[in-house]
């Protein structure tokens, strides 16, 4: 099972309806099955998420940020892990927003090391 403990993660794809963009960074924490992250960059200024570590090892998530409009925006999200050959984390994550216009997208965001 992956560990997101203290691991930071950057955009590498967004569908155009996201606002999270390659100058986001994700910084996360776990604990035991519930992985929290904060985040910002780019189109987003300040932004949380919780997640849960299901069976499967996918995280069940809820979203929200304050993008550069000043806008609260929400939403929920299952993000799949992919082990890298180095062993970085990739996540497939597959989106919707439950605030402005409900839609739905796709992202992947990657390991970085610092």
């Amino acid at each position: 099972m992956p560990n997101y403990h203290q691991k930071t993660f950057k955009s590498i794809s967004n569908t155009d309806n996201g606002e999270v963009g390659q100058e986001t960074l994700f910084y996360y924490q776990q604990q035991e099955n519930v992985v929290w992250a904060e985040y910002s960059g780019g189109e987003i200024m300040k932004g949380f998420l919780v997640a849960k570590v299901l069976e499967n090892h996918t995280l069940d998530m809820r979203y929200e940020h304050i993008n550069q409009a000043g806008e609260i925006m929400t939403g929920i999200c299952v993000s799949t892990p992919e082990i890298l050959p180095d062993g970085r984390i990739r996540l497939h994550e597959k989106w919707q927003w439950t605030s402005g216009d409900l839609s739905s997208g796709e992202s992947i965001i990657e390991e970085i090391i610092q």
